[in-house]
Order: structure tokens, then C-alpha cells, then sequence
């Protein structure tokens, strides 16, 4: 009788974020998804962007070790959507969020106003927007989103994040978004 093949976790992760990958912006019930889904310890986030339509549901990490390949799905989809410049964001801000996401025990996806944010796009943004643009944006290094979370009152997600302690957060109740980032602890 032949023996089997010993499994392998590493070769499963790969081989299932490859077909994650494959499916670029994956319904919560894709078998790729699910497949990693399945795994203990699988930390999964789903967004849509308001500006690009898009939308993306993915397994960032399983424990402690970052999905790359659906890293790398998360860079191209948070990419400027001015420019279409992509940047890497840091997996630290998706944890982050996952921990923001469980705290209010909310299943929605995030709704993504703003991701990564090329120094050309952050300067026009600065000249053009009266105010609230940081010269050197932490959008910029990867490190901070503006979101919404559906069914969850602004508020509630402001106070939620501020409780986490993970970085920034700012509010911004009249254009209704909350900025979160993975710098120093502060709030405005």
C-alpha cells in the first residue's frame, strides 16, 4: 500500500493563497477562500473601495504568519486610486483592523475611502483640499486607511479603535470616515 504524502502546511498555504490570488476579488464563499478560511487561526478582512467599486474578501494571515500572496492582492486593491500607484501596506494596519472588526463583532467589510496615497497625489490633495492633509502622510508609507464599517455608527467605530491603542485615529464626521493608522497613539 502506498503511503501518502506527509502534509505539508507551508506547500497548502501557498498552493491556496495562489488560488485566492487567482480569484483577485473573492466572494466570502469561493472554495480558495474557504479553504484557507478553514485553517485554524485564519484572520480573514473583506473591503469595498467606494472609489474603485472593487471588492475583496481574503485570509491576510493564519496565526502569526502573513498570507504574502493575499498581502500582495491587499497592496494592489488599497493601491492610490487617484494614480493607480501601488505601495506596500503595512500587515500590521490589516491586524489591526481585524482586531477593530472583532471588537465591534461586526461581519461587514470595511468600506474603503482611502488606502495608499503616492507623495504626488498627498501634495496635490494638501493644495487642493483646505486643510486636513498631513504633509507627510502616514497613507503614504502604507500605514493608515480611511474607513466605514456598514451598520456601525461612526462614533461607535471611532471609540472602538481609539480602545484598541494600535496607532491614529482620527474623526471626521462630515465627510463620515475614520482614518486609522499603525503610528504613535493619538487622536484628533
Amino acid at each position: 500500500m502506498p503511503m501518502s504524502k506527509p502534509f505539508h502546511r507551508r506547500a497548502f498555504l501557498s498552493r491556496s493563497a495562489r488560488l485566492a490570488l487567482a480569484g483577485a476579488a473573492l466572494p466570502l464563499a469561493s472554495p480558495a477562500f474557504a479553504s484557507l478560511a478553514a485553517l485554524p487561526d485564519a484572520r480573514s478582512l473583506s473591503f469595498d473601495h467606494t472609489h474603485t467599486g472593487e471588492r475583496i474578501a481574503v485570509v491576510f494571515a493564519v496565526g502569526d504568519q502573513f498570507v504574502p500572496e493575499s498581502l500582495a492582492a491587499l497592496n494592489h486593491f488599497l493601491r492610490d486610486h487617484y494614480s493607480g500607484q501601488a505601495g506596500v501596506i503595512d500587515p500590521q494596519l490589516f491586524a489591526l483592523l481585524y482586531r477593530l472588526r472583532r471588537t465591534l463583532d461586526s461581519d461587514s467589510p470595511f468600506q474603503v475611502i482611502s488606502g495608499y496615497r503616492s507623495p504626488a497625489t498627498n501634495a496635490r490633495l494638501r493644495r487642493t483640499r483646505g486643510g486636513g492633509v498631513a504633509s507627510h502622510s502616514l497613507h503614504m508609507d502604507g500605514k493608515a486607511i480611511d474607513i466605514r464599517l456598514a451598520g456601525v455608527p461612526l462614533a461607535d467605530l471611532r471609540d472602538a479603535a481609539l480602545s484598541l491603542h494600535g496607532g491614529g485615529v482620527g474623526f471626521y464626521p462630515h465627510e463620515q470616515f475614520v482614518h486609522a493608522d499603525t503610528g504613535r497613539v493619538r487622536d484628533w
